[in-house]
């Protein structure tokens, strides 16, 4: 079975005959098994060459590069092998009639909500009113006439979501309000490293399907970003992000020791950013008895499972249910 492998040393990631090798700065070497590659995630400073790459895409393999502060940069991502013009041309289509593609966004939005006051309804005591607040505001999703408007409606249920983290975290952690650019306390450091890796996770999700990541329904496509990896992500950052920042700070397994701040940047540390990661890729490891498959499903297959459920509904098969965590 695949896996991520994350690189955090500089060095040099080469290709000698058919086997990947990882040396770092020590002359250190450390041997990747192509077959056992989903996606390669580096952190330190890594030289690379066109032999590497080119091998990498023989077997579809992702390389995404973060930058001195841990935030995402980019991601190298190889040509498709599973293509269909016909899911594609379709996909488009539903982008491209205003009413399918506000459908799909409400779908992702109220999905997301729903994941969010499961979070919030687990640890309710004193944050009854913003749980209210939320609910009340969720109403009106399905009203929403335009994307802007169901973007403003998310905003605001994001705020006072973002607001009951002060009860829900134990400890000192704290957040003010939602911090991107750049974020300057650990919650919101915390905040920005797992919604990049859970956009890094859906992207290659994506890959493995016919689904094409440009062209999106939440988000507007653009021509710098997979904004179908953001749309998706909206669904799962509350339901594997989240939970695993409640986890990490409330079980007292990372500390202020594992954040640095550096020109106002507040960033997790290696030895933070491998905690996350650690208790990251647990959750999406961790199984769930599926209600229609009859059997267990991992989070990560969970992920693609919402790719299939949009191309049965793009080419017409099934209307498109948003994942909506009944356990």
């Amino acid at each position: 079975m695949s896996r991520d492998f994350y690189i955090f040393s500089n060095g040099r990631l080469k290709r000698k005959d058919n086997t990947i090798y990882f040396i770092d700065c020590l002359e250190n070497k450390r041997t990747l098994p192509i077959e056992q590659i989903n996606c390669i995630h580096l952190f330190g400073e890594i030289d690379l060459n066109s032999k590497l790459i080119n091998y990498l895409s023989q077997y579809g393999i992702m390389l995404s590069f973060y930058n001195y502060y841990g935030y995402y940069s980019g991601t190298y991502y190889p040509r498709k092998k599973n293509v269909s013009g016909f899911t594609v041309v379709n996909q488009a289509n539903h982008y491209n009639d205003y009413e399918k593609r506000l459908y799909i966004a409400k779908a992702f939005v109220d999905s997301a909500v729903h994941h969010i006051l499961k979070n919030m309804r687990r640890h309710k005591e004193g944050i009854e009113d913003l749980i209210e607040r939320i609910q009340n505001e969720r109403k009106n999703i399905e009203e929403a006439q335009r994307i802007d408007e169901l973007m403003g409606i998310e905003g605001r249920i994001r705020k006072s979501y973002y607001k009951s983290f002060n009860k829900i975290l134990k400890s000192d952690f704290g957040i003010q309000k939602r911090e991107k650019r750049p974020p300057t306390d650990p919650v919101n450091a915390m905040i920005s490293f797992g919604n990049s890796l859970m956009y890094t996770t859906v992207l290659s999700e994506i890959y493995k399907t016919q689904l094409d990541p440009t062209i999106s329904f939440l988000h507007e496509p653009s021509v710098k970003r997979f904004s179908l990896g953001l749309d998706i992500s909206e669904i799962f950052k509350p339901l594997i992000v989240d939970t695993v920042i409640f986890s990490l700070v409330n079980n007292r397994v990372i500390t202020f020791d594992e954040f640095d701040i550096e020109e106002g940047i507040c960033y997790l540390n290696e030895k933070g950013r491998k905690k996350f990661i650690s208790e990251y890729e647990r959750k999406l490891g961790t199984t769930i008895k599926h209600r229609k498959l009859k059997r267990k499903v991992s989070y990560r297959m969970f992920i693609r499972l919402e790719c299939y459920k949009l191309i049965k509904h793009f080419i017409g098969d099934e209307e498109y249910k948003p994942l909506k965590a009944w356990w």
